[in-house]
C-alpha cells in the first residue's frame, strides 16, 4: 500500500465569488481556517464544487496557491487538475505541484470519452508527469463513462496514483472496489449520503459537500467510522440525510453555495452556466437548514 493522503473528512471547496463574478479570496480563506479548526482533514481545491470548470489559467492556478499558503501545512492540499485534454492535464497537475500542491484530484476525460485503454493511457501520462499523489475521480453521472474495476487495478501499479474518489452511487461497484482493489489503493466515498456504507466496506473517508455546514460532524461520522462505532456513525448518517439531499436538489454547488449565503457566510453566486435555485429549492434547503440549527 502506499502511503495514504489523508484519512477522514475531506471538503471539496465551493470558490467564493463576488457579485462582479470575480474571486473572492478573502471568503476562501475564512472558509479554510474554519473547516481546519473544526476537523476536516484535507483541502479539494478546484473541483467540481469549485466550479473549476469556468476558471481561466490564471485564476485555477492561484486558487491553488492561495489553497496551499493558507493551509499551510495544517492538512494536505488536493488540487483538481483533470481535463479531457491529456497534455493540458499534465500541464496543469505539473503546476499544481510546482506551487505546492500535495496531491492531486483526477476526473476521468468528459465528453470525448474514450476506451478503458484510454484511461489508462491518460492517466499514465499525467502519473509519470508529477512526483506528487493522484486520485482517480470516478464519476460517471457527470463525465458519462464508468472507470472498469480492472482499470482501476492496473493504474494503481503506479507509484503514484494512490487512490480513488468513488462517487458512482452504486454500491455494488464499490464492493467490488474495494475487495478487488482495497489492498492497492485508497478508496474514499465522492457521495455524502453514502459515507457509512463505504466505510463499512473499508473506504478511508470521504469528499465531502456536506463539511461546508456541519464540518464538526461530518468529520465525526467520519471519525466514528474510524473508530469502528457504526451504531453512532449510522445516527449522523440518517440524522443529516435530509441536508444532505437538499444539498444535491439542484446541480451542485448550486445548492451548497445558496446554503453558505443562508447561514451567513458571502460565498456569492455562481458563475454561468449555473444559475439561482428555484424558490421551492431555496425553501425546502432553507428548511433543512433550519432543522438542525445552523441559520443565523
Amino acid at each position: 500500500m502506499k502511503n495514504t493522503i489523508f484519512t477522514g473528512a475531506a471538503i471539496a471547496i465551493i470558490t467564493p465569488m463576488n457579485a462582479d463574478g470575480s474571486i473572492n479570496y478573502d471568503v476562501l480563506g475564512e472558509i479554510i481556517d474554519t473547516q481546519i479548526e473544526s476537523g476536516t482533514d484535507a483541502i479539494v481545491i478546484c473541483g467540481t464544487t469549485g466550479e473549476a470548470s469556468t476558471m481561466t489559467d490564471e485564476e485555477h492556478l492561484e486558487c491553488i496557491r492561495f489553497a496551499v499558503q493558507r493551509t499551510a501545512k495544517r492538512v494536505p492540499v488536493i488540487a483538481g487538475t483533470g481535463s479531457n485534454d491529456t497534455a493540458y492535464a499534465v500541464k496543469l497537475s505539473k503546476e499544481a505541484e510546482d506551487v505546492g500542491a500535495d496531491a492531486l484530484l483526477l476526473v476521468t476525460p468528459y465528453y470525448n470519452k474514450t476506451t478503458q485503454k484510454g484511461l489508462i493511457a491518460h492517466f499514465t501520462a499525467v502519473a509519470d508527469a508529477v512526483n506528487i499523489p493522484i486520485v482517480l475521480y470516478n464519476i460517471p453521472g457527470r463525465t458519462g463513462m464508468n472507470m472498469d474495476i480492472a482499470t482501476v487495478k492496473e493504474l494503481a501499479k503506479h507509484r503514484n496514483i494512490a487512490a480513488i474518489k468513488e462517487a458512482s452511487g452504486n454500491i455494488s461497484y464499490a464492493a467490488k472496489l474495494i475487495a478487488e482493489c482495497g489492498d492497492m489503493i485508497d478508496v474514499y466515498s465522492g457521495n455524502d449520503d453514502m459515507i457509512v456504507p463505504l466505510m463499512s466496506l473499508g473506504a478511508k473517508g470521504v469528499i465531502s459537500v456536506l463539511s461546508h455546514v456541519i464540518p464538526r460532524e461530518t468529520h465525526n461520522m467520519v471519525q466514528y467510522c474510524l473508530d469502528n462505532n457504526f451504531a453512532e456513525a449510522t445516527k449522523l448518517q440518517i440524522e443529516y440525510l435530509d441536508l444532505i439531499n437538499n444539498l444535491f436538489i439542484e446541480v451542485n454547488p448550486i445548492p451548497v453555495k445558496e446554503a453558505m449565503n443562508m447561514i451567513g457566510v458571502n460565498a456569492g453566486p455562481c458563475r454561468l452556466p449555473l444559475i439561482d435555485m428555484t424558490e421551492e429549492h431555496k425553501a425546502a434547503l432553507r428548511a433543512s437548514l433550519e432543522k438542525h440549527g445552523l441559520m443565523k
